[in-house]
């Protein structure tokens, strides 16, 4: 009888920092103790503190041990899965308990870090084994499936779906709805569904959890679609630099085969449904639907101009419904669980939660999932945990190289599709870089820029060429070159590029550039009028100096500097020669190796 659960992530996260040698851990020490046949090891998605990794829980305390290491398993199963004592040095501190309230522990849920969250796409994630599809079925999997094929039509199906108030979560956010109504109507002798899993944003990697962690459900959520719009055949289309979500994916279409979930008379009602992966190669233009289908059609990954839109000529030319995975992992739960459920929470045009990549400045990397609506200040400190060495809240970059910045003035700003559209941001996919005080605006958005340039596809003109000249005009503000009216001129051609650029790529490729001269125009003035980076940041912009009031002559400056450009003097203090080290600014490379050597504060940069 199984009376303890040891739970592993498996995410990306985890497994790059070692969990696969934890479960080997794991399972040898469960063997070695005698605690087979009582305790059961299973393999995660992601539990979302990505930064805590590898990630443990044991149930039913549900205990939460962080960043283990192979060595500490022997002692989490002699002491905790043997004994009964929990491994207090090894539990989150979020989660640790006063000691003289020993072998317990708060809940998880309970933690600053979950308890303003409400999991929807992501409930099964760091809950279920992706890999076993029972575990999913246990879990209600599937049961959405079996609904809309024995109790509904597909109209009712495509009502409930706009009832619910979903929109798309790729960055659109058309609303999903309407999207299927369009398609079903058009008369076609085969149809597709497509499931887009190129997550190409910087610093984004809700996608990839959720194949990883959930897979069945978009499986089960692209049949629902089928359906609905009478599609056949589906096609995910994801990165190939996702080898657990593909190896993860294909597994579980294989299952869903095996028991009857896919291929032909689902459910024993006729409905037929297959489903393929397709890799892309990671091109930024692909997460672009037409350039995505025209990629799964194994040519170049170009856009194609609309109308004619997907939902009357898609994939090989044929009506198809286009969807993020995201936006797919909502529909069981909507179908289950009704729309007036669903579009109670949120705002009023933005229903349901949202997934966050949560980078950069901020104490719990990871993943979260919150309400629509939701504040930007709460993500930050109070799921987040706030930036880390008492830095200052800056800006959060939203919807990576398509979005733009929302700076600490507006930290109160409700997150949901049209306030972001307000401000002159938008949602994007979900990732969001948080900065601190020490991030230069102007490099920020020549580093979306450098993105960009390197990912147009070059079909259009204002995209291929426009944003290799914005990307010149921003490398010589950095570079101290740069005048006022480069920032004029930097301004106009933003427009003209978002004007006249064939697809979403060239049309959003401006915004990074755009949202920093609204809200940090005195950045931009800084670098062509001072030839200062106030951030500190820009290497053409600093000079190094050295305090010899602070220097004792010690030399580990000089030694370490890769150029040698750091040499002895004598300083005269109060009548003495006190030995002392000075930089020649002209040989100086700005690498900054010399302050981070000195161990006196007696460096520093301007």
């Amino acid at each position: 009888m199984i009376r303890s659960q040891v739970l592993v992530c498996g995410g990306t996260g985890c497994t790059s920092s070692g969990s696969k040698k934890i479960q080997e851990a794991f399972k040898k020490s469960i063997e070695e103790n005698g605690l087979s046949g009582e305790v059961k090891l299973v393999q995660t998605g992601c539990f979302g503190l990505c930064a805590l990794g590898p990630v443990v829980i044991v149930y039913p305390e549900g205990t939460f041990y962080s960043q283990v290491k192979p060595e500490d398993v022997p002692e989490i199963v002699e002491e905790h899965l043997l004994k009964g004592r929990i491994v207090e040095r090894l539990v989150y501190d979020e989660t640790s308990i006063p000691k003289e309230e020993l072998n317990g522990a708060v809940s998880l849920s309970d933690t600053d870090f979950y308890k303003a969250q409400h999991r929807v796409a992501l409930r099964n994630c760091g809950v279920i084994d992706p890999e076993n599809i029972e575990e999913y079925i246990a879990v209600d999997g599937y049961a959405a499936l079996g609904k809309v094929l024995t109790e509904m039509t597909p109209e009712q199906v495509i009502e409930e779906i706009k009832k619910s108030g979903l929109r798309g979560r790729g960055g659109g956010g058309f609303p999903t709805g309407v999207k299927w109504s369009l398609c079903a109507p058009n008369k076609a002798d085969q149809k597709y569904v497509v499931c887009n899993a190129d997550e190409g944003d910087p610093g984004a990697f809700m996608d990839r959890s959720v194949l990883e962690g959930d897979p069945h459900c978009i499986i089960e959520a692209m049949a629902i679609a089928g359906y609905a719009i009478g599609a056949t055949k589906g096609y995910v289309y994801v990165r190939a630099e996702y080898p657990i979500a593909v190896a993860r994916l294909q597994r579980a279409i294989d299952q869903a085969h095996e028991y009857g979930l896919l291929g032909k008379d689902i459910f024993g009602t006729g409905f037929e449904f297959e489903l393929y992966i397709r890799l892309g190669a990671g091109a930024f233009v692909c997460g672009e639907e037409t350039a995505l289908m025209t990629s799964i059609e194994g040519n170049r990954g170009e856009p194609k101009p609309r109308p004619p839109f997907p939902a009357v000529k898609g994939l090989f030319g044929k009506p198809t419904v286009e969807n993020n995975v995201e936006t797919f992992a909502n529909v069981p739960q909507i179908i289950l669980k009704g729309a007036d459920w669903f579009a109670s929470m949120g705002t009023e045009r933005s229903k349901g939660t949202k997934v966050f990549a949560l980078g950069g400045k901020i104490k719990h990397t990871g993943l979260v999932e919150v309400p629509m609506g939701t504040t930007l200040r709460k993500i930050i400190y109070d799921i987040g945990g706030g930036i880390p060495n008492g830095k200052q809240f800056k800006a959060a970059q939203t919807g990576g190289p398509s979005g733009g910045c929302i700076p600490a003035s507006l930290i109160d700003t409700e997150i949901d599709y049209d306030n972001l559209t307000a401000i002159g941001c938008m949602m994007g996919s979900g990732g969001l870089i948080v900065m601190d005080e020490d991030t230069c605006m102007v490099d920020i958005a020549k580093f979306f820029l450098e993105f960009t340039v390197d990912e147009s596809c070059g079909k259009c003109t204002p995209c291929r060429v426009g944003t290799k000249r914005l990307l010149e005009m921003l490398e010589k503000i950095t570079s101290g070159k740069g005048t006022l009216e480069d920032i004029d001129k930097l301004e106009e051609l933003c427009q003209y590029i978002k004007a006249n650029s064939a697809c979403g790529l060239g049309q959003t490729a401006p915004n990074p550039v755009l949202a920093t001269l609204k809200f940090f125009r005195d950045e931009y003035i800084a670098h062509v009028k001072d030839k200062k980076c106030p951030a500190g940041v820009c290497k053409d912009l600093l000079t190094y100096t050295i305090d010899k009031d602070k220097c004792i002559g010690c030399g580990l400056c000089s030694r370490n500097c890769p150029v040698s450009t750091i040499h002895k003097t004598d300083y005269v203090a109060e009548g003495h020669k006190l030995p002392s080290y000075e930089i020649d600014p002209a040989k100086c490379i700005k690498c900054g190796v010399c302050m981070q050597n000195c161990k006196f504060s007696a460096i520093s940069k301007q």
